[in-house]
């Protein structure tokens, strides 16, 4: 017969029996006497609560990894097979391609390029609302020794790491049908990367700022997402376009990252100035995003 004085003697036993399993680790640490003290715990998170806020919200995009992983396989599949077998042929057939390469080589860099930075809309959005209104968990956040520069940081970080991978596989998709040489052409995905942060930190300073949701981020994928895609030389040289349409590229992230891209993927010729304003351009826009967005989060926050 168990002696009922056992687990006043032990109260880890009685610990056991009234926590949950995944906390019973946590409770045997604290027994033990090994666990971190408030203050060494409190010290940790100001250090490092910028990569915790990153895992927190990397472990989120698990609920929905099939979709981005399907869309980062399947959108390049389709580009593929459109520019390369529909499109692509005639253009081919008919000028012979498009400076110089053959129309998908042409258009390979800038599609990897448009399909990171429009990512961007999905990830920095809504979720960013819901961190402050639904969920409220960048408040959580706020409660402990995490400050409202670690949250905006680890969400750009969070969402960086997800960039590179979508942007890997799908570099990884046009080597295997030979849409781009893979000598130089790997550094696409940090050139992708950076082209979709620099879009995403300013969106992301905007949605910290919405308290109610209505047509705003409707609005930036129909006024702003959409005629970068169509008029940022994605499918053809911004200079083929009238003058007076070529701002709309000049000022894009999508315009200034396709073209390191194509540098990298086959070659194109782009003067040394140019190639550091192309940089120089995506790093403003990033760092200006971040600065914003780190105001706008310590705004909501209150620190």
């Amino acid at each position: 017969m168990t002696d009922p004085r056992s687990s006043f003697l032990d109260p880890r036993q009685d610990s056991a029996r009234r926590l949950p399993s995944d906390l019973l680790d946590t409770n045997t640490l604290a027994y033990s006497g090994r666990a971190p003290t408030p203050a060494r715990q409190a010290a940790r998170v100001r250090r490092f609560g910028w990569w915790y806020q990153a895992e927190w919200r990397l472990l989120g995009m698990r609920a929905y990894w099939t979709s981005v992983v399907g869309t980062a396989a399947i959108t390049p599949l389709l580009y593929v097979i459109a520019m390369g077998v529909g499109l692509g042929r005639l253009v081919d057939d008919s000028a012979g391609g498009v400076d110089g390469v053959p129309y998908l080589t042409f258009v390979a860099p800038g599609l990897l390029v448009s399909t990171v930075v429009m990512s961007a809309v999905n990830e920095l959005t809504f979720p960013v609302m819901a961190g402050f209104k639904w969920g409220r968990l960048y408040y959580a956040r706020g409660a402990t020794a995490a400050s409202a520069l670690q949250v905006a940081t680890g969400e750009l970080v969070a969402v960086g790491i997800r960039f590179a991978m979508e942007a890997a596989l799908f570099w990884v998709i046009l080597v295997m049908f030979g849409a781009t040489d893979p000598t130089w052409s790997w550094l696409m995905i940090p050139v992708a990367t950076l082209a979709g942060l620099a879009f995403g930190a300013p969106v992301m300073a905007y949605a910290a700022t919405i308290e109610d949701e209505g047509f705003q981020f409707a609005m930036i994928q129909r006024f702003i997402v959409m005629p970068m895609f169509l008029f940022a030389g994605t499918f053809y040289p911004l200079a083929s376009m009238p003058i007076y349409l070529q701002w709309i590229g000049w000022i894009s992230p999508m315009w200034h990252g396709t073209q390191l891209a194509r540098a990298l993927s086959f070659g194109l010729e782009l003067p040394g100035w140019q190639v550091a304003l192309h940089l120089a351009f995506l790093l403003a826009l990033l760092a200006a995003g971040a600065l914003l967005a780190v105001r706008n989060f310590v705004a909501r926050l209150g620190r």
